[in-house]
């Protein structure tokens, strides 16, 4: 029960930044959005789906991942359509070295040089060091949502799905004292956490915002940047 839990949320983990994605297609720019949760978490669902059709029984690892890597493979083709040629070349640049040269390289070291149950623990080692990353990897909006005192660039529900799905792996296990496994989870428990704690502390109402927007346009006879971006959101 548990492990179907965890299945479905890591899902709806994969599903959550749609609402950027919409918004992104909407302005038809990439604005502010980093683009590092979602290649960290491209890598993370290839080697998983690589340890799934390795290991027998992880049939369903590797078809729940495959869907992640399916849904990431389409946000960072948007993310690089939209966004602005020196955050595309970045972007473009980690994807290389990231989800292609490194997976690239540990795939073929495993099919080469290991075998059995040691190139199963190899790639499940990478896989629980790279959940670590791709936990972390929200880091950078946290940064901006500091500088801007804005969760506009935070998701909510990104964040709280990294929360969920960090807390549900943690019990899975604690109750398979699977501590690789649970090392890795807890770190997104905690950075889940602590992006909500963060959103809580810098959200503001909607209505509050526009009634400043418009305070701020009587005042002034050119409009702010904060009343320009809500009128780009209507």
């Amino acid at each position: 029960m548990l492990l179907r839990t965890g299945n479905i949320i890591s899902v709806l983990l994969f599903l959550s930044p749609v609402g950027v994605f919409r918004r992104i297609l909407k302005h038809r720019s990439t604005e502010e959005f980093e683009s590092l949760p979602y290649i960290c978490t491209l890598l993370n669902s290839s080697l998983w789906t690589y340890y799934g059709i390795i290991k027998t029984g992880e049939f369903l690892v590797a078809t729940i991942n495959g869907f992640g890597v399916v849904v990431e493979i389409v946000f960072l083709t948007l993310f690089l359509v939209f966004a602005p040629p020196r955050i595309r070349a970045k972007t473009a640049m980690l994807i290389g070295i990231l989800d292609v040269g490194f997976l690239a390289a540990a795939m073929v070291v495993c099919q080469l040089l290991l075998q059995g149950d040691m190139k199963t623990d190899i790639i499940g080692f990478l896989g629980a060091g790279l959940n670590v990353v791709m936990y972390g990897s929200p880091l950078a909006a946290m940064k901006t949502v500091v500088r801007t005192r804005s969760v506009e660039y935070m998701p909510f529900l990104l964040s709280l799905f990294v929360f969920l799905n960090g807390g549900v792996w943690t019990c899975y296990a604690v109750l398979k004292k699977d501590w690789l496994l649970g090392v890795a989870n807890v770190a997104g428990l905690f950075l889940g956490a602590a992006q909500i704690i963060l959103y809580a502390i810098y959200w503001k109402p909607r209505s509050s915002k526009n009634a400043a927007s418009k305070d701020s346009e009587h005042e002034h006879l050119l409009p702010s940047s904060s009343h320009f971006r809500e009128n780009n959101e209507a």
